[in-house]
């Protein structure tokens, strides 16, 4: 029977040979034994950081250097916690409108907004204990978002983005919304209400949400049938990295206290040039690390220089506060601008404006002899210690006697030796013709009391 049983397979295996046409075998096989390796440059473009519009300019650069030299392949090499929802839009955008074949390698973790990007991609690969789901909507704080609409929303793009590529579309609500109920048995699939789905490297590629598992995104263009010979890593060039370091909203919040304190303490209180300096360097990194993350345009520097010059103005030219008004309106659309967001711009200029005014407040009360108020304040007398001399002193006249001309209540006139002088007395009552003498003379008032003999 052995003998018989290996004649006829090798006959079997003669007939497939010579007679079945090679387009029946499987596709996959055949490509994977005798299909030529796609030649062409394989970019991968790192996806490791938190979301944002650094992410997303990153990323678009990555994009159009891919297809200016020809790009056959792109990896996107996902490793990230999530992010802002609307990023992450425009980079599933940018992935599915691309005319280069886009392959997600998940190297890490695929989470939240991450698993949205996956999904837009052709071809999902993972390595050996990644991640990708847990996509349910977060604040700021990382507190759980309730509000219906905004859920429904997020569900329905993470639904969308994996029925585009023939993925099941509950699993992926089901990562986004923790009421929902998902059991898919034959895709390995069980969520009950109040959890979030999050599939390992094993559980995705039996449900549909991974392609294959490989070790690196070589092998992962490799299995795609990608030659691999001419592969470019993009990497984040130094002003990228500056930038995503200067865009952090604490960083934000930091920079914009900085100058707001820094400017305003200079223009209170001027002569020291430090704070002046460091309050203007410090916007202008804020400015700089939001225009190369993609954030400002020109205008943004042109209205934050527009404001500082009004505001030093104010302080020279009288216009009734209306230049200062007009600075820092100027200077504060600039910021708002140049912010990724407007709410995030606001909250973040009203944290740092209230902590500025103390600082400023502090500043005026330890340095108040040296504030600026004090130009517009009449501090100085004219003493005689100064030079000052308003009028003559007769000092020689103590002790002179005289008499007076007129009644003195408590002024009048009075004849001493042979000049009339304006004289005062203690504050009696001397009359006409009277004996006086001078009792004191201050500046320009003398003194005089009734001689009694």
């Amino acid at each position: 029977m052995t003998v018989l049983r290996k004649t006829v397979l090798a006959a079997f295996a003669l007939f497939l040979l010579l007679f079945v046409p090679l387009g029946s075998i499987p596709a996959q096989a055949s490509s994977a034994a005798t299909s030529e390796p796609n030649r062409g440059p394989v970019f991968i473009l790192p996806v490791d950081q938190e979301i944002e519009r650094g992410l997303e300019s990153f990323l678009s650069r990555g994009f159009q250097e891919a297809d200016k030299y020809g790009a056959s392949l792109i990896v996107l090499e996902i490793d990230t916690p999530g992010g802002l929802v609307d990023s992450a839009e425009q980079i599933g955008a940018m992935v599915r409108e691309s005319g280069i074949p886009t392959l997600a390698f998940i190297k890490g973790n695929a989470a939240s907004a991450g698993s949205y990007i996956a999904l837009n991609a052709k071809r999902i690969v993972m390595k050996p204990g990644s991640m990708i789901g847990s996509a349910s909507l977060v604040d700021g704080r990382g507190r759980s978002v309730d509000n219906a609409k905004l859920v429904s929303f997020w569900k329905s793009k993470m639904a969308g983005a994996a029925a585009l590529n023939g993925r099941d579309p509950d699993i992926a609500a089901g990562m986004t919304d923790i009421n929902m109920v998902v059991d898919k048995p034959e895709l390995g699939v069980r969520k009950s209400k109040g959890e979030i789905i999050a599939l390992t490297s094993n559980q995705a590629l039996k449900a549909g949400y991974a392609d294959a598992i490989r070790a690196t995104p070589e092998d992962a263009a490799a299995w795609m049938g990608y030659s691999t010979d001419d592969t470019f890593r993009v990497q984040h060039t130094a002003a990228e990295k500056l930038s995503q370091f200067l865009t952090h909203p604490v960083v934000m919040i930091v920079l914009l206290f900085i100058g707001i304190a820094g400017v305003v303490v200079e223009l209170l209180v001027p002569g020291f040039g430090i704070p002046g300096i460091v309050g203007t360097l410090a916007f202008v990194l804020y400015f700089f690390g939001n225009y190369v993350a993609g954030f400002a345009g020109a205008e943004t520097w042109l209205l934050f220089i527009i404001g500082l010059i009004l505001m030093v103005l104010e302080l020279f030219v009288p216009s009734f506060g209306i230049l200062g008004v007009l600075g820092s309106i100027s200077l504060i659309a600039g910021v708002v601008r140049a912010a990724y967001s407007f709410t995030h711009a606001l909250f973040s200029l009203g944290i740092a404006f209230a902590a500025a005014l103390v600082v400023i407040i502090l500043v005026a009360i330890a340095f108040k002899d040296r504030g600026i108020w004090n130009r517009f304040i009449l501090s100085d007398s004219l003493s005689k210690e100064q030079g000052f001399i308003p009028v003559l002193e007769r000092l020689d006249l103590t002790g002179q006697r005289g008499i007076s001309v007129t009644p003195l209540r408590p002024a009048g006139t009075a004849l001493i030796g042979d000049e009339r002088l304006d004289v005062v007395t203690e504050g009696g009552f001397i009359g006409v013709n009277t004996p006086i003498s001078v009792v004191k003379v201050e500046g320009g008032r003398i003194v005089v009391k009734e001689v009694r003999e």
